[in-house]
């Protein structure tokens, strides 16, 4: 008989390991303490050290499961982590700003991670899914979680909390579905104290991969037609994303 307690493995190995990883860059800090250094939008000093524990620990469990997802998981930390340092400090946010720049020639920083998330949201979906109408929502879904995610990360324990509630239901499921659901919640969980705390953020990176961790879980999860739905409420949201963002950053005061 299934119950919640076949989740906990999943969900502790991910929660000790992003609390282990976070802790070690935190005491490394390589490339040097100004590196891993944000100012948040109260304009406090905090850390970048979640966002890489998060991607790191998420694609390692992950992969146990579902290599598929762990692909995803890494490349949207990756795109992340490259818009976290060669972004720093562009106020451009949004589809419409990036692909605006591309227009005139400039490649942003959220260009590319927008083409790379996206690219390694399909390339997942095609090995999750066997017919292509299925492979191409997969791959919708997966970078639509990623762009959700970080949509709302624009507040402390915004997005974190996000994946907690919309991941939770999945430990109900069995299988793949499940286990990446476990996976989600744990990450999310660990970095969740420290977000809130105003001690350290997710940013793009952290963001990312839990989106991507999150949409790796639905898609293990559902058919064509919850795949349709999912897929349907990602690129609305990504649609009204400024929406979106002020919602969250407006909710719990």
């Amino acid at each position: 008989m299934f119950t919640l307690r076949g989740r906990g493995p999943a969900f502790a190995l991910t929660a000790g390991l992003t609390r282990a990883t976070a802790a070690a860059l935190r005491a490394a800090a390589p490339g040097g303490r100004a590196r891993w250094e944000r100012e948040n939008h109260a304009g406090r000093t905090v850390g970048l050290y979640s966002g890489p524990a998060t991607a790191l620990a998420g694609a390692l469990a992950a992969g146990r499961t579902a290599p598929a997802a762990a692909l995803a998981v890494a490349a949207a930390g990756i795109c992340g982590a490259y818009d976290d340092v060669v972004g720093a400090g562009d106020a451009r946010r949004g589809f419409r700003a990036h692909l605006g720049a591309l227009r005139t020639g400039e490649v942003t920083s959220g260009a590319v991670k927008l083409f790379g998330v996206s690219a390694a949201g399909l390339v997942a979906g095609a090995l999750l899914k066997d017919r292509l109408p299925e492979q191409v929502l997969a791959g919708v879904v997966i970078a639509g979680a990623a762009h959700f995610v970080n949509l709302v990360d624009v507040r402390p324990g915004r997005a974190a909390g996000a994946v907690l509630a919309l991941g939770a239901p999945g430990l109900l499921r069995a299988g793949a579905a499940g286990e990446l659901s476990a996976v989600a919640v744990g990450a999310a969980a660990a970095v969740l104290p420290d977000d809130l705390g105003g001690r350290d953020m997710l940013g793009d990176c952290g963001a990312h991969a839990l989106g991507a961790l999150l949409g790796a879980a639905v898609v293990a999860g559902n058919g064509r037609a919850g795949l349709v739905a999912h897929a349907a409420a990602v690129v609305v949201a990504a649609v009204y994303g400024e929406q979106v963002s002020e919602a969250a950053r407006s909710a719990l005061g």
